[in-house]
């Protein structure tokens, strides 16, 4: 798995060399120890999350909608930093994580609108009805699995109309 926090610096010996091996410390868990009776398989939460975009996006297949729930957590990476990203990519089973933590930061924002276009412009055949659809499918099951505080600092990140994608109203203070 990336690691997205720094490891811990080395410690020196009395000598003032650097021990041949230092543990890098425990990634946090999402799920039983290896060692619990009922332990999922690693990437059981990959499969999962998989499946509930397919649900929620009624894919007729679970390669589509993991293509989908890829292509979708590849843009989303790019435009989520800072910390937010960092709690994102842990909060994400390993896989998701993966996807997430491996992107380059967008070098602009996007609009909601135009984040959608950037995805459909990576599904072949998408137009922008069928790619929001995808986003949607993919990020409104998102707030149940990193929870909303976490989503929240997200969409205060995002530039306005993200909201709606991750299945939330998003309110507009009158003028």
């Amino acid at each position: 798995m990336t690691t997205l926090t720094p490891q811990k610096p080395a410690h020196l010996n009395p000598e003032g060399d650097v021990p041949a091996q230092v543990s890098p410390a425990p990634a946090p868990t999402l799920s039983p120890s290896p060692e619990s009776p009922e332990s999922p398989s690693p990437d059981s939460g990959w499969r999962e999350l998989v499946d509930a975009v397919r649900e929620s996006g009624q894919y007729p297949t679970r390669s589509e909608a993991e293509s989908v729930t890829r292509i979708v957590l590849s843009a989303l990476g790019g435009h989520v930093v800072g910390d937010e990203r960092v709690d994102l990519a842990r909060a994400l089973p390993e896989e998701a994580a993966r996807v997430v933590a491996s992107q380059i930061p967008a070098t602009r924002e996007l609009t909601a609108a135009e984040f959608v276009d950037s995805v459909a412009a990576r599904i072949e055949g998408a137009t922008p009805a069928t790619a929001r659809w995808d986003v949607s499918s993919v990020l409104s099951v998102l707030p149940p699995l990193v929870g909303d505080a976490l989503v929240t600092r997200i969409l205060a990140q995002l530039p306005p109309g993200y909201a709606l994608l991750f299945g939330r109203a998003e309110l507009v203070p009158a003028e």
